[in-house]
C-alpha cells in the first residue's frame, strides 16, 4: 500500500493529475475561495471529495449517472453551517450534538462537524482500491475533546463507495455524547420506488415541525392522509407534496436484524440506488424527501445513532450515545449504484 499526504499547496485552481493507473485517476483542484477538492475516478464514474471541509463528498457520478440531489449551489461555499454550502451528495451530521436543534436546544443544525475544518488528509492506495482519509482533532478547554477519522474508499471497477466514520474520545477522564448520521442526498427519481428488508411500516410520519419547515395547508393535509394510510409511503408518485419536506423515522432497527438494505429504483431506466448498514452500529433511520424547482432530494436512508430532531430529544429518549475516556467508536456504510 502507498500513501501519499495531502497538502494544500496541491490544490490549485486548475485541474492537476496526482496519479493514475489503468484502474484510478486522481486530481486534485481548487473550487474558487481557495475549496480544495479531489476528483477520484475509476472505469465506471467518480466522487469528488473535499478534503479539509468535514471530508464532505461533493459529488458522485457512476455510469453517467449522477447520484447527488439537485441543488442551489454551483461549487461549494466557505461556511461554518452545513445550510451555507448544501450542495453535497453527503455530510457527516454530528458529533457531539445533531440534527435540527429544537427551541431548547442551542447547536447548530446537524452539529458541529459537517464544516469542520480537517487538521490533515491523505491518500491510501492499492493496485484495486482507492481510500481519502482525513482528521479533526476538536478540544475546547473545560469541555470535551476527540479525534475523528472520516473516510471514503472508491474500488477497482466499482458502483459504490465505503463511507466511514471512526470517533475517538481522546479525554482520560470524562465521557463524551455521541449523535452521529451518514447524512446522503441521493438525487430526486420520478416515480421511484423505496424499498428495504424490513417492514414498510417500520417508518413512521414525523409528527413534529423544525425551525426550518413551513407548513402549508395542503401540505398537512398530505400527512394528514399519510398518517390515515391512504398514501403509498414507498413509491414517489407525489411530486407536487414533497414542498416543504416529508419525514419518516425508523427506530430500534436491531429487532430486524444485524444488516440491512435499503433501495430506491428508478422504473425508467431501472437503475437502483442502495444503502448497507450494520444496525450495530445504526440503530436508527430517517427518510427524507424534498421535491421544488430549486431543491429536489430523495434521502431514502439516512442511518443514524438517534433521531435527527436534535441533543435534547435524543437525550429525552434515551438515544444519546456516550463514549468513556479514550474509548473508540466506527461507523461504515456501502451506497451506490446496484449492478
Amino acid at each position: 500500500m502507498y500513501r501519499i499526504p495531502l497538502r494544500q499547496i496541491l490544490f490549485q485552481a486548475h485541474k492537476q493529475v496526482m496519479l493514475q493507473s489503468e484502474a484510478f485517476c486522481v486530481e486534485s483542484f481548487c473550487y474558487p475561495q481557495h475549496i480544495a477538492a479531489l476528483k477520484i475516478s475509476n472505469s465506471r464514474g467518480y466522487i469528488e471529495i473535499l478534503p479539509f471541509v468535514g471530508q464532505m463528498i461533493w459529488d458522485v457520478q457512476f455510469d453517467d449517472i449522477s447520484l447527488r440531489m439537485k441543488n442551489m449551489f454551483a461549487s461549494p461555499k466557505p461556511a461554518k453551517v452545513i445550510v451555507d454550502t448544501y450542495g453535497c451528495f453527503a455530510f457527516h451530521s454530528g458529533l457531539l450534538t445533531a440534527g435540527c436543534p429544537s427551541a431548547l436546544d442551542t447547536h447548530p443544525l446537524h452539529g458541529e462537524f459537517p464544516c469542520a475544518q480537517m487538521d490533515r488528509a491523505w491518500l491510501e492506495i492499492t493496485e484495486t482500491q482507492i481510500r481519502i482519509i482525513s482528521e479533526y482533532e476538536y478540544v475546547q478547554g473545560f469541555g470535551y475533546h476527540y479525534l475523528a477519522r472520516p473516510s471514503v474508499s472508491l474500488t477497482k471497477n466499482a458502483t459504490a463507495i465505503e463511507i466511514t466514520m471512526e470517533v475517538t474520545n481522546l479525554s482520560h477522564h470524562q465521557a463524551m455524547p455521541l449523535i452521529y448520521m451518514c447524512h446522503m442526498n441521493y438525487a430526486y427519481v420520478e416515480n421511484g420506488l423505496m424499498q428495504q428488508n424490513i417492514p414498510n411500516n417500520a417508518f413512521c410520519l414525523r409528527q413534529s415541525i423544525p425551525a426550518h419547515v413551513k407548513p402549508t395547508s395542503e401540505w398537512q393535509a398530505f400527512n394528514e392522509a399519510i398518517l390515515a394510510g391512504e398514501i403509498d409511503s414507498q413509491t414517489l408518485n407525489y411530486p407536487h407534496c414533497y414542498d416543504p419536506e416529508i419525514v419518516y423515522f425508523a427506530d430500534n432497527l436491531t429487532q430486524y436484524g444485524d444488516h440491512l438494505t435499503f433501495t430506491l429504483n428508478n422504473p425508467a431506466n431501472n437503475v437502483t440506488f442502495f444503502t448497507q448498514f450494520s444496525t450495530q452500529e445504526f440503530p436508527h433511520a430517517t427518510r427524507w424527501i424534498l421535491n421544488n424547482p430549486d431543491q429536489q432530494v430523495a434521502a431514502f436512508v439516512l442511518p443514524a445513532t438517534a433521531r435527527p430532531e436534535g441533543y435534547l430529544a435524543a437525550e429525552q429518549t434515551g438515544t444519546l450515545q456516550w463514549l468513556a475516556p479514550q474509548q473508540t467508536q466506527s461507523f461504515h456504510v456501502l451506497t451506490g449504484i446496484k449492478e
